[in-house]
């Protein structure tokens, strides 16, 4: 892996499920703490959603300090990074092999279009 630069601030949020009155539910997002990152950009596409329109939808690898399996401060899929207005989806996490420094976490941000 080429040299890390952790220059990005994200706030890494879950997501909580409550009731919302009409016997379903609504998903609401907890802030967890702040991380620093290095975002890479990877694939993206155009594709279309029959509620939203046009959806943007681009991959990026978000690269943060190792922290070990079951800390507050490792994310887990289904829980996601802010940064500002941008949200990005973590689909996955893996450890930067041998010296597991860092943790590759693969996410996916949407924008309706």
């Amino acid at each position: 892996m080429s040299a890390v630069v952790l220059n990005r601030r994200l706030e890494l949020e879950a997501g909580t499920l409550a009731e919302d009155g009409a016997g379903g539910f609504e998903r609401s997002w907890k802030a967890l703490g702040t991380l620093w990152a290095e975002i890479r950009p990877r694939t993206g596409r155009m594709t279309s959603d029959s509620d939203a329109g046009s959806l943007s939808v681009a991959g990026f690898q978000v690269i943060i300090r190792a922290a070990p399996d079951g800390h507050s401060g490792r994310p887990v899929p289904g829980q996601r990074f802010r940064m500002g207005k941008r949200v990005f989806r973590i689909d996955a996490v893996t450890e930067d092999e041998p010296a597991i420094r860092y943790l590759l976490c693969h996410c996916v941000e949407e924008v309706a279009s």
